[in-house]
């Protein structure tokens, strides 16, 4: 079986905060350390109530702190809203603390809308260097040359792997020309899954970090006893992105009995469109539809979301796709 690896979205509940989202995040590491687990990453937004890990390093180094083997790292960060030698610098620091457990996902969209881009200082220009700033960040993880007069201290000779993000083919002609792992965002934009990867396969050229493509997919997975159970947890996700294009992203809601009333059609369509890789249901179920979504990618790696409202059916759900794909 292929790894697995888990995206946590460090989403704020109704009735909770901050603090308990990055603690239930942290606590979801720990047991997905023992439950076999590659990696855990975590996603920089900005300006989104229900989402805690704006600060991606720092969010990172409170999870890495609480765990030994498991890998940790960003899925990604949004290059172009900051300086490449700033980032070195924070995950250099990262990878000093913890090493051989950072990773580095790289993307292009700015992760927030564009009155936050003009708060973070950064034009929307900015993602048009985004090729150039990888290879800057990239040189600044190298060991570092006699006479180099800026180094990204504590970042040279660290190697921090690099990954490129993607929901498009831009990413993944990147990703092939540099020689880098890829991750497709299928969790929320499914449609160009297959060309994209089709396209990083075919023009791949092996550098010193990969010497053959590397591609992770982006799925969510809810499981549950039941198909039903499953489906009832579910709509915690389908509600989250119904707001989306409500234009209220809100904080993270309970489950309720029957989506039917909370959107409408229009909304359902879309909904369903965003959500169309998803894998609901029974540990039947979903072992079915993984090992389908494997077959029909040849994923080297699924990176799961697993957006369920109560933190310890969440873990359950976490547990039982590991059972079913481990055994």
């Amino acid at each position: 079986m292929i790894p697995l690896s888990i995206l946590d979205l460090a989403r704020i509940r109704e009735g909770s905060n901050a603090k308990e989202a990055l603690d239930n995040a942290r606590d979801v590491a720990a047991h997905a350390e023992r439950w076999g687990y590659n990696r855990i990453w975590l996603a920089e937004h900005h300006n989104m109530a229900g989402i805690a890990s704006s600060a991606t390093s720092l969010a990172i180094q409170h999870v890495a702190a609480g765990t030994s083997t498991i890998r940790v790292g960003a899925g990604g960060i949004m290059l172009p809203n900051h300086a490449p030698y700033v980032i070195a610098e924070q995950f250099g620091t990262l990878a000093q603390l913890y090493p051989g457990r950072i990773d580095l996902g790289l993307g292009r969209a700015p992760g927030t809308d564009q009155l936050t881009l003009r708060a973070l200082r950064r034009s929307p220009q900015a993602s048009d260097t985004f090729p150039q700033d990888v290879l800057e960040l990239q040189a600044y993880f190298a060991e570092a040359e006699p006479g180099q007069r800026i180094q990204a201290i504590p970042a040279a000779g660290t190697n921090v792997p690099l990954w490129i993000l993607g929901s498009s083919n831009f990413g993944a002609m990147l990703a092939a020309e540099l020689g880098l792992p890829y991750g497709f965002a299928s969790h929320f934009a499914p449609e160009m899954l297959l060309p994209a990867l089709s396209i990083y396969r075919n023009r791949f050229k092996p550098s010193e970090q990969l010497p053959r493509p590397y591609a992770m997919v982006g799925v969510n997975i809810v499981v549950a006893d039941t198909d039903e159970e499953a489906k009832r947890l579910f709509t915690t996700q389908q509600m989250s992105f119904t707001s989306i294009f409500r234009g209220a992203r809100g904080l993270s809601q309970p489950p309720i009995d029957d989506i039917e009333t909370y959107w409408t059609d229009m909304e359902k369509a879309q909904v369903q469109r965003m959500l169309a890789r998803a894998i609901v249901g029974s540990p039947a179920t979903v072992k079915a539809g993984m090992q389908a979504l494997v077959e029909e990618t040849g994923a080297d790696e699924l990176i799961i979301v697993s957006d369920v409202y109560e933190h310890g059916k969440r873990l359950r759900s976490f547990e039982l796709i590991a059972d079913l794909w481990f055994g």
